[in-house]
């Protein structure tokens, strides 16, 4: 281990290298003697399990660690202070300070133990450490962090992790942690291992306490160093972890996702995600990591003013050109649209200029995936290639099964179409809208209904189901059998029926005319369509406020009075 303020990494010496673990005694005969090869291996194994036996976890071990470290602390600090400019005077204090860190590890088994190290006022000096000179041994500290906050210990353990998880707060262990990043250097194996674990002991420090997430991006540069990762255009197991943490950062914090937008957060992900328009991940990390940049967008595309970012980043257009390419991120490309469009009149309306509409209900029509690969030999060796024929085109996750995947796909492009409705009320868009579904004598509506009966049988089922648990005397509120019935699909079927709220009010007598019929030959009336409607529009929240509320009630309402 180099102990000098600046490290030779083609030189540093590994700890595994420097200390040996002890070799268990030889076995002896009665009169003393060193036995010969034909000793009782089993009374050997268990002499060696005597010498390595590890001292029981408890207060008293505890305060004898802890007396140790610090002593090794204060030793370190002596001799660098004494010998500052003479490193090989202090390398053996550094390297007692390391093997005490290690230690510590073993409080890991202990987590009950833990408000006892908090007590003992030990955390400042541990935390104080991630400023040490000497990198390695701020790597001690991230590692012995990473351990003790690791899910698997504190799993039942949630008091004594939350009175740690506080005092490393109040000890700044947040800023200390992210100003230490920036001077590790991922290309050398060591730190990048440092780097995992740190960006792991934020998501331990997360987990134990959510509100860790919007404080370390409001005291910390974490956010700004997360956004350079992905930016990289290399990938490696960092950059997906980079990738999971700004999503956890985002995905519950509406501070966040605006901290993010305003450090030009949009464009970044944008950019991320642009790599993968033509070309697919080639592993199933880099896929995960794809996943989350989508994930980290759709949180972004919550706040307004981060709808209005990606219309102005070309956003709309992106995505486009990732469906048209029908590569592995065409689904997330739909959701991306689909949070860009909700409640966003401008996004709607650049997705009708730049000639969305044709790519979003081709996927509307072809919901449906199957590939074959074959393997087919040729040539004077017998060559293998591979060819994969694609019968439609809508690639399928590998991870998700395919009726799961399809479904979802319904759900996203049917909150999509609902949200073009929502927000091009009038004028040459709102015509191009409705036209798309007239053409090819209705093709589109025809669809439409086959979704709506589709989702309609399962929420019957589902009520059907529901009702059955009445009776058994198990008791469930009207808001729980509701809930019941979203999960089952309600939702979409409520979006379904919206859409033909709004064809139906276009008062075009063909697609009128359809609708009507496709009811009939289902066994339904309009009284069917109207009472979805109504269901929709009494269980309305107040979310986005009471006039928000009024209005889309209105609308609805508006709908259910054309059907009668």
């Amino acid at each position: 281990m180099e102990p000098a303020n600046t490290r030779n990494h083609s030189s540093k010496r590994k700890y595994d290298d420097a200390i040996s673990p002890p070799q268990p005694p030889p076995a002896l005969t009665s009169n003393g003697t060193v036995a010969d090869n034909n000793v009782d291996l089993s009374l050997l194994e268990a002499i060696e399990k005597s010498q390595n036996a590890v001292e029981a976890l408890d207060l008293r071990t505890l305060k004898k660690l802890v007396l140790a470290f610090e002593r090794r602390l204060k030793e370190n600090i002596e001799a660098r202070l004494k010998y500052s400019n003479q490193p090989d005077r202090f390398a053996d204090s550094e390297l007692d300070l390391h093997e005490e860190l290690q230690k510590l590890k073993i409080l890991a088994g202990a987590p009950e133990l833990y408000p006892d190290l908090v007590a003992l006022n030990v955390v400042p000096s541990i935390v104080d450490l991630l400023n040490h000179d000497n990198t390695d041994i701020a790597i001690d500290v991230v590692q012995l962090l990473q351990d003790l906050t690791d899910e698997d210990v504190l799993d039942d353990n949630d008091e004594p992790a939350k009175v740690l998880v506080d005092a490393l707060i109040e000890n700044s262990v947040l800023e200390l942690l992210v100003q230490n990043l920036h001077r590790l250097n991922d290309s050398d194996p060591d730190d990048s291992a440092a780097v995992y674990a740190t960006l792991a002991t934020i998501e331990n420090l997360i987990e134990v306490k959510p509100a860790v997430a919007e404080l370390v991006c409001e005291k910390t540069k974490l956010m700004k160093w997360l956004l350079g990762k992905i930016k990289v255009r290399e990938f490696d197991g960092n950059k997906q972890y980079a990738s999971e943490i700004l999503a956890i950062l985002l995905q519950s914090s509406t501070a966040n996702q605006k901290r993010l937008g305003q450090m030009n957060g949009v464009d970044v992900v944008l950019q991320a995600v642009a790599m993968y328009k033509s070309r697919d991940p080639k592993s199933s990390d880099e896929e995960e990591m794809l996943e989350n940049l989508f994930d980290c967008l759709c949180c972004l595309l919550m706040p307004l003013e981060n709808k209005e970012r990606f219309v102005k980043a070309e956003g709309v257009e992106l995505m486009i050109i990732i469906m048209k390419q029908k590569k592995l991120a065409y689904g997330s490309a739909i959701r991306a649209l689909d949070f860009a469009m909700t409640k966003y009149p401008p996004a709607c309306e650049r997705f009708v200029d730049v000639l969305g509409l044709k790519t979003a209900f081709a996927a509307f029509m072809v919901l449906d995936f199957l590939a074959l690969t074959l393997w087919v030999k040729y040539g004077v060796h017998g060559t293998e290639i591979q060819v994969v024929c694609f019968v439609v085109q809508i690639p399928v996750n590998k991870k998700n099964k395919k009726e799961r995947y399809q479904e979802e796909l319904e759900e996203r492009i049917v909150s999509l179409i609902s949200s073009l409705f929502g927000g091009i009320l009038r004028g040459s868009r709102r015509e191009r809208l409705l036209s798309k579904f007239v053409e090819n004598e209705c093709e589109k509506i025809d669809r439409l209904m086959e979704l709506y009966m589709r989702y309609s049988d399962r929420v019957k089922a589902e009520s059907e189901r529901l009702n059955e648990v009445e009776l058994d005397d198990l008791e469930m509120d009207e808001d729980e059998k509701y809930n019941r019935k979203l999960e089952a699909g309600l939702y979409t079927l409520q979006l379904i029926a919206v859409i033909l709220g709004h064809i139906w009010c276009s008062e075009h007598p063909q697609m009128r005319g359809r609708i009507e019929l496709l009811l009939k030959q289902n066994k339904l009336s309009k009284n069917h369509l109207k009472d979805i409607l109504q269901e929709y529009h009494d269980n309305i929240g107040d979310l986005d406020g009471p006039e928000e509320k009024e209005r889309a009630q209105t609308k609805i309402q508006k709908f259910i009075s054309a059907l009668e």
